[in-house]
C-alpha cells in the first residue's frame, strides 16, 4: 500500500527527471518522456526515435527515476503500460507535452504527423507500488575487453608538434 507521500515522490521525481529507466520484458533502457495527467508518456519505435523494446499494451513495467542533478536513484515504481491511439484527445494532449521535450527533431513541426503515422505512444500509469531502495552496491564488474589504456606519448612528439617554423 502506498502513501500520499509515495505518490507525490513518484510524480515530482518523474516530472523533474528528463530521463527514466524502464524495464518491461526486456532489459532496462533509458527513455525520454513527459509527465502528463498522472502518468509518464514515452514515444518511440519509429525511424529515428527511441526503441520501446519489451513494452506492450497491458503489460507491466518497472520505472526507475534518477536525480536530475546528481544522477542517483530516487525511486523505482511499478507501471501499467497503455497504448494511446492517435486521433484521440488524450493522444493530442500528450503529444503537445512531448514535442516540447523532443530535442533535435529532424523534421520540426512535421514530427507530430510523423509520430502519428510511424510511432507508438505509451502511457506508463503508476500502479501505486514503489520498490524499496536496494541494499549495498549494485555496481557490476566491467565487461572483459581487449582494449587497453593509452601509453605515454613518445618524447619526440612535442618537439615535432610545437617546433617553430622559419
Amino acid at each position: 500500500m502506498t502513501t500520499p507521500l509515495d505518490r507525490a515522490l513518484v510524480e515530482e521525481a518523474t516530472k523533474k527527471s528528463g530521463l527514466i529507466w524502464v524495464r518491461g520484458t526486456a532489459a532496462a533502457r533509458p527513455l525520454w518522456h513527459a509527465w502528463h495527467e498522472g502518468a509518464a508518456h514515452v514515444l518511440g519505435d519509429g525511424p529515428g526515435e527511441q526503441p520501446l523494446t519489451g513494452l506492450a499494451d497491458g503489460d507491466t513495467a518497472e520505472v526507475t527515476v534518477r536525480s536530475k542533478d546528481k544522477g542517483g536513484r530516487l525511486v523505482t515504481w511499478a507501471a501499467r503500460v497503455v497504448h494511446v491511439q492517435p486521433g484521440t484527445d488524450e493522444y493530442a494532449a500528450a503529444v503537445t507535452e512531448l514535442k516540447t521535450k523532443r530535442l533535435n527533431a529532424p523534421d520540426g513541426e512535421a514530427m507530430v504527423d510523423r509520430w502519428a503515422r510511424e510511432c507508438r505512444l505509451l502511457r506508463l500509469e503508476p500502479t501505486g507500488e514503489t520498490s524499496p531502495m536496494p541494499e549495498g552496491d549494485l555496481a557490476a564488474p566491467p565487461v572483459p575487453t581487449p582494449a587497453t589504456t593509452r601509453q605515454p606519448i613518445p618524447a619526440g612528439v612535442p618537439r615535432l608538434l610545437f617546433k617553430k617554423r622559419k
